[in-house]
């Protein structure tokens, strides 16, 4: 089927489009607007996932500082900083089956009752 010049429309803007036969849209600006809103949800979603790891290891970073190896805090002082429970980057399960979460370089155990044992990677320390 031979479409004719000028039946062939911009995928974006829907204006005529001129050149080449294979051509879909009428220029860069209609090409990067239509695959922005075409991936904008998937971008959405992976921006909205590094935000809270981010945050999450940030809050961690926080409550412990660069010249202590580990610290205890509670869960609500973690909820009360904005921290996700749900997002992690990796566990680690020790030797006597203890498993960390993760955040990046940063992690925290989850002990008896509210306490939480915060801990940073050893290959991570200087």
């Amino acid at each position: 089927m031979i479409i004719r010049e000028d039946e062939r429309k911009c995928l974006n803007c829907g204006s005529t489009i001129r050149g080449r036969s294979d051509k879909k849209f009428c220029d860069d600006s209609c090409r990067n607007n239509y695959h922005n809103q075409h991936n904008s949800a998937d971008n959405n979603l992976v921006r909205d996932i590094n935000h809270k790891l981010m945050r999450n290891r940030r809050i961690l970073q926080q409550l412990l500082p660069a010249h202590e190896k580990k610290k205890i805090t509670n869960r609500e002082h973690l909820y009360a900083s904005g921290f996700h429970f749900h997002y992690m980057t990796h566990t680690h399960t020790n030797t006597r089956g203890n498993t960390y979460r993760f955040c990046y370089d940063h992690g925290y155990l989850l002990l008896d009752g509210d306490r939480i044992l915060i801990v940073r990677r050893k290959e991570m320390e200087n």
